[in-house]
This record gives structure tokens, C-alpha cells and sequence, in this order.
């Protein structure tokens, strides 16, 4: 089983990160393809970096496609471009921050998101109302960490995660936390052993939930709004264009 695991940002050592948990979680049999976008942000925060992603993010998984994947991982908590890759790909599409979060349903009745920074905080809560957890999640919190900080040697982002974790559950009446960046992969087991709770990593979430869709045969439905898009005029580059490019 090949699974494509994409990141919509254009930093390497993040696109690393993530691959190195997803082959941690990953059966025997499946292989982990990891790319990071070529024509976008550095890194995502907030729905401006996010919308200049997406072209990026598709020409990746255009490419995949042509590779032979089975499924593909969004690895940006975001769920940048979700929608619009699952109109794209005919194979499960899952974004980190829906599989953490439905994850986070299943092994408690309350959690608490813990993210970056206040600027990504509406779009999370967004997120979480349409995927239905709106009701079991006590909170969307920002640990006022940038994303890129998650990359630097010495830096107090642990800390400062850590910090807010540890608010969340005194305030929140939560039982588990979902970490809420892709940045944070490495965290996650190490921050659930020092406050006690389950700490969900949404890669390591996504990449089992593709793998079960894959073994249970499942693809996108391409009735409605995942329907595969309309050939029609185009102004300017091109997505085949992109993905050559890729």
C-alpha cells in the first residue's frame, strides 16, 4: 500500500517530522511517500497562508496520483485545501486536524485542541463545528507558538505547549488533548506520559484511518461536492502544468 503524505508548507525538515511518525504508526506493507509543497508558504498560520498553499498542495498530489498512491495525508492541521483534494483524487483524502479530532472522540468524552497561534484558532473552531465535534470539544487554545518555532533547536515551544496543556485541563474539564500542528508530531507520546491524559498527534491519526479505508476498498464518493471537477477554460498555469513541475 503506497500512502501519500503531503505537506502543504514548503519546509522540509517539518515534511521530515511527519514522515518519521507516520512510518513509526505505519503497518507492515505500507509505504510512506512524504512531499512538501514546491509553491507556497513556508509555513501555514491562518487562513491567508492556507489559501496560498492549496495550489501548491494539489500539484503534489497530482503527481502522486500519476505515482500510483492509494490514499493521501494532508499534514497541516488546517485541513488546507481537504475539500478541494478530495474533488481531485479518486482515493481517500484525510486531513490531520478531522482524523485527531474524531480520534480524540473515541477515547474521551471532552478534549481540548491546543494549537500555534490565536491567528489559526477560528479556523480550527470552524473545522471541528462541520466535522460535528463542536459539542465535545471544550476548547480551541494558542500556545502563541509560531509554527516555525517547532524547528528551531532551543526553542521554549515544548514548554509553552506544555504550559497550555496543562491550563486546558485545569480550566476545560478536559480528558484528552489533540495537539493542533503537524509540528508537534514528536511531542505528543512524551507530553501524554507528563500530564497524565491521552495527546493525540493528528499524522499518526491519519495515517491509520487511511490505511483502514484503503483495506476496507473505500473511495471518495464523486457524487456532490467531492465530484470530480469540470474540464473548462483556464487562464494562466495550469494544474497538469504544476504537477510536471512537482
Amino acid at each position: 500500500m503506497l500512502i501519500h503524505l503531503v505537506n502543504p508548507n514548503t519546509t522540509r525538515s517539518m515534511t521530515e517530522k511527519a514522515a518519521l511518525a507516520a512510518r513509526a504508526v505505519a503497518a507492515p506493507g505500507t509505504e510512506i511517500r512524504a512531499d512538501e509543497s514546491r509553491d507556497g508558504p513556508a509555513s501555514i498560520e491562518g487562513p491567508y497562508d492556507g489559501a496560498l498553499a492549496v495550489p501548491g498542495l494539489l500539484a503534489r498530489i497530482e503527481a502522486a496520483i500519476a505515482a500510483g498512491a492509494e490514499a493521501h495525508v494532508i499534514a497541516c492541521f488546517d485541513d488546507t485545501g481537504l475539500d478541494a483534494a478530495r474533488a481531485l483524487s479518486p482515493h481517500p483524502v484525510i486531513g490531520i486536524g478531522e482524523a485527531a479530532c474524531h480520534t480524540a472522540s473515541l477515547v474521551a468524552d471532552r478534549f481540548t485542541v491546543v494549537t500555534t497561534l490565536s491567528r489559526s484558532v477560528p479556523t480550527l473552531r470552524a473545522n471541528i463545528a462541520r466535522y460535528g465535534l463542536a459539542g465535545r470539544c471544550a476548547a480551541v487554545r494558542a500556545a502563541e507558538v509560531p509554527v516555525l518555532a517547532l524547528e528551531e533547536p532551543g526553542s521554549d515551544a515544548c514548554r509553552r505547549i506544555s504550559a497550555e496543556i496543562a491550563r486546558a485541563l485545569a480550566e476545560d474539564g478536559s480528558e484528552a488533548i489533540v495537539l493542533g500542528c503537524a509540528g508537534m508530531t514528536d511531542l505528543a507520546r512524551a507530553l501524554s506520559r507528563e500530564h497524565g491524559v491521552p495527546v493525540i498527534d493528528g499524522v499518526t491519526a491519519a495515517v491509520v484511518m487511511a490505511e483502514g479505508l484503503v483495506r476496507q476498498g473505500l473511495a471518495t464518493s464523486k457524487r456532490g461536492g467531492w465530484a470530480s471537477p469540470a474540464p473548462k477554460a483556464w487562464i494562466g498555469r495550469r494544474l497538469d502544468q504544476a504537477r510536471v513541475e512537482a
